[in-house]
């Protein structure tokens, strides 16, 4: 698949993949920040995508960041969004985390996508789970 991109801003790194076959797209910040215990900061990135109907972009947490204490808030991308992409990272780790220009923020996987038909009804069929909840399969 090929997708078209738009460089917005002169000091945006263009997302790439690390290594053939990855899945997620790295994103990068374009300024240093330090993120505080519990405080949050937005990334902008510097580009905008097209890509195909049918499609939708996620936005995901590197590993290295989430195992420092740090997670992305939301972050869902429809084929019809021209604007410009951007990451919302909080800091949940009792330190502060920096971020240099050009360090990976997160990472963005373009999937397929269903798009549903919901059809109101009065009864749903039943299932093995039914309505089970949190901890509906037990600890073990």
């Amino acid at each position: 698949m090929k997708l078209k991109i738009k460089k917005l801003k002169p000091e945006a790194k263009l997302p790439s993949y690390a290594h053939p076959g990855d899945i997620g797209l790295d994103l990068y910040a374009m300024e240093t920040v330090t993120i505080p215990p519990l405080g949050h900061y937005r990334f902008w990135h510097g580009f905008a995508l097209e890509f195909p109907e049918g499609y939708g972009g996620i936005i995901m947490d590197k590993g290295s960041i989430s195992k420092a204490g740090l997670a992305h808030m939301g972050g869902v991308y429809d084929a019809g969004y021209r604007g410009e992409y951007n990451t919302l990272l909080v800091n949940l780790s009792s330190e502060p985390y920096t971020f240099e220009a050009g360090d990976k923020v997160s990472q963005l996987v373009i999937c397929p996508i269903v798009i549903a038909e919901l059809e109101e009804t009065d009864t749903l069929s039943e299932s093995a789970r039914g309505e089970g909840r949190f901890g509906s399969t037990g600890k073990k």
